[in-house]
């Protein structure tokens, strides 16, 4: 780390032991993650607030290279084990490790990324009024049957529609299980 480590105690008894705790941690956040630039870390006491409780809040603030910061802060729950000021630094760096451990994986693109659903504009309507052709942006057209519309919404389609679908084969080839409309200000 290239600051040492900031530690705040706000109405806390500061021991050279909490602070050797914290100072552990971080070299542990460290091991794991590497390149943390600095840390800060801020420790209230149950105080005279009502919305802790009587519990012990812990905040932590990480800066990773590149300005990114990781930011551990919550009011407590309601968990009596709080009041205990060890197992509150210890439960606020679990926190850390998870949150960092995902922003670690994220940076490093290990993280799946769902695609959206596909969005298409409406092409055709059938000349019975029961069917439709959805021009895929990359791919084949797809079908879809009046019933497949959400919220019976195949009246407000028309020629020109944006719709998001589910598409699946069918027996002639794509067709969309589900359709729905996309109102104006969806216009991806």
């Amino acid at each position: 780390m290239q600051t040492p480590v900031q530690v705040d105690f706000q109405d806390v008894d500061a021991t050279g032991r909490f602070h050797e705790i914290i100072t552990e941690n971080v070299a542990d956040l460290e091991r794991r993650y590497g390149r943390i630039t600095a840390c800060r870390v801020a420790i209230r006491g149950p105080g005279q607030h009502r919305q802790t409780g009587g519990l012990h809040e812990v905040s932590i603030q990480l800066d990773l290279p590149n300005g990114r910061e990781v930011n551990i802060s919550r009011t407590p729950k309601l968990d009596e084990r709080r009041s205990d000021l060890l197992f509150a630094i210890n439960d606020a760096f679990k926190r850390a490790r998870r949150i960092l451990q995902d922003r670690v994986r994220r940076m490093q693109g290990k993280v799946k990324q769902h695609e959206g659903q596909p969005v298409g504009t409406v092409l055709k309507i059938g000349h019975n009024g029961e069917f439709g052709i959805i021009e895929a942006a990359d791919g084949p057209n797809v079908y879809f049957h009046r019933n497949s519309v959400l919220n019976n919404q195949f009246d407000k389609i028309g020629v020109g529609t944006r719709v998001v679908y589910v598409e699946q084969a069918g027996d002639k080839g794509s067709q969309a299980s589900t359709v729905k409309r996309l109102g104006k200000h969806k216009m991806r």
